[in-house]
């Protein structure tokens, strides 16, 4: 199963492990689909492929056996399915571990538009992790007969994209036997490009075999399971909106997007959307098509979710605003205020009530992170009016403090949520 990494905080207080010591593994229960698989006009020609195809439906076997079973029996049939869009999501007892999964999630959250079958048009989410790149892992990848043969990796400090594949397997110079490599095949720099992953200049890009993949990774509400699920998909428009999804509900829940949303258990929704999109010809002409795009849905106040915030300030606002009435100025409310405790942290703290953007950048500064670095993850995290919003440098500055004695971890999530701007120019659906 496949089991995107996760940075864990803190790991450098960890004990030593022969499997790692900053990764975790999230493992994965089974896969629901955003859409069909068809034969190919080449595949649909031939009896025994279609004979294949129909009995594998009908046994409601995966789509990847399906097309294995015809690779298998017809060797001259490469690729014979291509995805089909529809407006609803696939669940087939091949794709879980446990069949019995996908029966459960259609009666749980199954409908029956009208056609007399049951379909899994929207259905609910908690995301496991903050980090919006381990819950929606994605890359640009070139597919080899049983596994990746290229694929993009950016570098630590999110600056340059790679192009990475496996390494030979070595062998023994004296018996010629393959060695036993010890924690998988090693990855490293595709040798013939330099190790830069560059689409524009790329065979594989061009050709259509390197293509970006990505997943979403979570829990279903409802459905029990000690693994999450994933939800493939190569939609560079699904997955930008997706990101931006995240990244507005964690403005408003303080740097949080797993769990769910409120005190109501208000969780995602996975649904579908039509959306015109445009697509470049092969003439270079823009053309626009609609496709039913994953879209992820966030169905709760938003004015709640704010609410705790709200009522402190507007507390302290109306206690200031009365002592004023009562005769009292600013300089005497000054005066009459406590003396502020001192602070025994490694960097000044300045007080949350009066921050300015230049007290953030500063206190960014202390922690060991390029203020203009920084200044480019906040515009992209949380928007550019975080600077005037008193609301947006006070939650800036709680994520600061947050990472203030291991600023290691949030000097890569900057990399993680920078680096992707380098992949504008790969918004064409491929």
């Amino acid at each position: 199963m496949a089991t995107p990494n996760i940075t864990v905080s803190g790991a450098n207080n960890q004990p030593p492990s022969l499997l790692g010591q900053r990764t975790a593994a999230l493992r994965t229960a089974g896969k629901i689909r955003a859409g069909i698989k068809v034969l190919t006009k080449n595949a649909a020609a031939n009896p025994r492929a279609k004979s294949l195809y129909e009995h594998g439906v009908q046994t409601n076997r995966s789509f990847d056996d399906i097309a294995r079973d015809i690779t298998q029996a017809v060797p001259n049939l490469t690729i014979p399915l291509v995805p089909r869009n529809v407006p609803y999501f696939t669940v087939r007892p091949g794709d879980f571990p446990n069949p019995a999964t996908a029966a459960q999630l259609l009666y749980a959250f199954g409908e029956d538009r009208g056609d007399g079958i049951r379909r899994l048009y929207r259905f609910p989410a908690i995301f496991p992790s903050d980090d919006w790149h381990t819950v929606m892992p994605h890359g640009l990848v070139a597919w080899g007969a049983n596994d990746r043969r290229y694929w993009s990796q950016y570098s630590p400090d999110g600056q340059v994209r790679h192009c990475m594949t496996y390494a030979p397997v070595p062998r023994d110079p004296d018996s010629k036997r393959v060695i036993r490599i010890f924690g998988g095949r090693k990855a490293i720099p595709r040798a013939d490009n330099g190790g830069i992953c560059d689409p524009e200049h790329c065979p594989e890009y061009q050709h259509r075999q390197c293509n970006l993949s990505g997943r979403f990774v979570f829990f279903v509400p409802g459905i029990p399971s000690t693994d999450a699920f994933e939800l493939p998909t190569n939609s560079f428009y699904a997955m930008n909106a997706a990101m931006q999804t995240f990244q507005t509900m964690a403005f408003l829940r303080g740097g949080r997007i797993s769990g769910f949303l409120d005190d109501k258990r208000t969780p995602f929704y996975f649904t579908k959307k039509l959306t015109d999109i445009t697509r470049i010809d092969d003439d270079g002409r823009p053309v626009r098509v609609a496709q039913w795009l994953i879209a992820i849905e966030a169905p709760c106040d938003v004015t709640a979710l704010l609410h705790n915030d709200d009522d402190t300030l507007a507390i302290a606002d109306a206690a200031r605003s009365a002592e004023i009435l009562e005769g009292k100025g600013d300089a005497q409310l000054v005066a009459e205020a406590p003396p502020e405790p001192e602070q025994e942290t490694p960097a000044a703290r300045p007080a949350q009530d009066t921050i300015t953007t230049d007290d953030i950048i500063a206190f960014a500064e202390q922690i060991g992170i390029d203020a203009e670095r920084y200044e480019q993850y906040a515009n992209k995290r949380w928007g550019a009016g975080w600077k005037r919003n008193p609301q947006g440098r006070r939650r800036a500055l709680n994520e600061l403090r947050n990472f203030e004695l291991e600023p290691g971890s949030l000097i890569d999530q900057i990399a993680h949520t920078i680096a992707p701007t380098a992949d504008a120019r790969l918004a064409e659906e491929s």
